[in-house]
């Protein structure tokens, strides 16, 4: 039964693609802006936000010229909120609060935010055992939204979208998000890897990023240097303007009326894609790729004939793509990239992984330059924040299968201020129109 059924899908298939084919000149005939994109590549204007900002050009003498990328959040420019962080300081709570109230703290309410935040690292009774460890899988992103859903279930205000209630549900999933993510591994690590158990609940007097690390660690344990180096990471992946696909996602359902939880499930589901929140699995698949084929990482010419082997398609996977280098947005450098590249090197450093990180920085000096021959790229090529952050969570002990679960943890906090901003400032759904080029049969 189960060949004849696959059969039969394999020939609607044809029958799908035949029908649902459009020819690519009517895009252009229709000035059609496909992924809402124009011709130039730039996004379509579809909204306005106060949350944050991205720079990657400028506009002189009525012409726009590339510069280095700059990230702004709420007015800040993202190296400075990071730079202001004291040695021992982690910068989570106090810059999440930024994004979804609009100002930085002050002593008093960072206290009070970060105790809340601590409060709401709890699930509900049993929950953890009835619904993450009952169905495991190694899809973590799958496993998290599944327990975003049932969340709604404990939520007796679930339908009340006023702004008070949505923030109070968005601040509640900002300090669950970390469990959802940690316990649903452990789920598939004991139950699908046949590895030993442990559940480590949080503390709520520590930040998110040590959170993270105590609870997957059997010993508990962390250094100062690690935790410092995740926090970076969490802060530079927690908002990235209302353009990006997840994020435009939480805006599209939140105009619709939707609950914050069936929100946030959305926006997950868009994350979860590999052209979004899956980019560093491919450059670390890609690192493993050159450690298997180029004899000599120190050889600059060897690794840049392999790297152009890839570049062709001829190599690795076959999309003749560079992983980590280039960016929809950014041109000469992005700025996520360039503040964490300390943390990088502090950890590799501490680590002992000066030679992995060398590796790294040679694709990133030869990169740029086979590309710029080999493709017409007007803008400029540069590494972009995932061609290190999959280095980092590597050395951190990370399991893989968390690298977009860790995104996640950072991201519902955009999420969360681009959907209170939906909330305060739109009443419309969001509509894009379709032409239709559907023949008329009778």
């Amino acid at each position: 039964m189960k060949d004849r059924f696959t059969d039969y899908i394999l020939e609607q298939e044809q029958i799908c693609r035949q029908n649902d084919t459009i020819p690519q000149e009517l895009y252009v005939q229709y000035g059609v802006n496909r992924g809402l994109r124009d011709i130039n590549g730039n996004g379509v204007l579809t909204g306005l936000t106060n949350i944050s900002k991205i720079k990657s050009f400028e506009v002189k003498n009525g012409e726009k010229t590339p510069c280095d990328g700059e990230l702004w959040y709420r007015g800040y420019r993202v190296e400075n909120l990071i730079g202001a962080l004291g040695e021992k300081e982690f910068g989570f709570e106090r810059i999440a609060y930024l994004l979804l109230m609009g100002e930085l703290p002050g002593e008093e309410q960072l206290e009070s935010f970060r105790t809340v935040i601590g409060k709401c690292r709890t699930l509900p009774k049993n929950f953890t055992r009835d619904v993450i460890m009952k169905a495991p899988s190694a899809d973590i992103m799958n496993s998290m939204t599944r327990s975003i859903l049932t969340l709604a279930s404990y939520d007796r205000s679930i339908s009340d979208n006023s702004v008070a209630n949505s923030l109070r549900q968005c601040i509640q999933l900002i300090g669950e998000f970390p469990l959802l993510a940690v316990y649903g591994y452990n789920a598939y690590n004991h139950y699908i890897k046949n590895d030993s158990m442990f559940i480590h609940h949080p503390n709520q007097t520590i930040s998110t990023a040590e959170n993270l690390l105590m609870m997957l660690r059997p010993d508990r344990k962390y250094t100062l240097t690690e935790a410092k180096v995740l926090d970076a990471a969490l802060i530079l992946h927690m908002e990235h303007g209302g353009g990006n696909n997840s994020t435009f996602t939480t805006r599209v359902v939140t105009s619709s009326g939707s609950d914050t939880y069936s929100t946030v499930a959305a926006a997950m589901s868009s994350l979860k894609g590999p052209k979004h929140g899956g980019a560093n699995i491919k450059v670390m698949e890609m690192i493993s790729d050159i450690r298997k084929n180029v004899k000599d990482l120190a050889d600059e010419e060897e690794l840049s004939a392999y790297l152009s082997r890839i570049l062709t398609g001829d190599a690795f996977d076959g999309k003749g793509l560079i992983y980590g280098m280039g960016h929809a947005v950014y041109s000469l450098s992005d700025p996520r990239e360039r503040v964490f590249k300390s943390f990088v090197q502090r950890l590799a450093s501490e680590k002992g992984k000066e030679k992995d990180l060398a590796l790294y920085e040679s694709i990133e000096r030869i990169a740029p330059v086979l590309i710029a021959e080999k493709r017409k790229i007007y803008k400029g090529v540069s590494p972009n924040v995932d061609f290190y952050s999959g280095f980092v969570y590597e050395m951190l002990g990370i399991p893989v299968e968390l690298y977009t679960a860790m995104f996640a943890v950072a991201r519902i906090v955009g999420w969360s201020a681009h959907r209170i901003e939906e909330l305060v400032c739109m009443d419309k759904i969001i509509r894009p129109a379709y032409m239709s080029v559907m023949k008329e049969l009778e």
